[in-house]
């Protein structure tokens, strides 16, 4: 545990522990619906945005999802959904700053 009463990386960077994931290598047919309730078991869903939306009038090869947890420990999890096949592909999960 560091100074700042959580568990982290000791790099000097002064890192924070972030509630976001991006989700990236997802399937074009996949809906902000699928993806939450897929993240909803490992945590409460604060916001999630899939780009592009499912209302978007041109086909994509593949899309991306942000997914904002309450609790930031909901990431560490999240992190082991990463090559687990949704649809037809292997997810990859990274967190992300909340700020971008």
């Amino acid at each position: 545990m560091n100074s700042a009463g959580s568990f982290g990386l000791g790099l000097g960077f002064g890192l924070t522990p972030t509630a976001v994931i991006q989700v990236t290598n997802l399937s074009s047919a996949v809906t902000s619906e699928q993806m939450r309730t897929l993240f909803s078991f490992l945590g409460e869903i604060e916001e999630l945005r899939l780009y592009p939306p499912d209302n978007a009038p041109l086909a994509f090869s593949s899309k991306v999802c942000y997914v904002k947890f309450r609790d930031p420990s909901s990431v560490g999890v999240a992190q082991h959904l990463t090559n687990t096949v949704f649809i037809d592909r292997a997810l990859i999960v990274v967190p992300c700053a909340e700020d971008d």
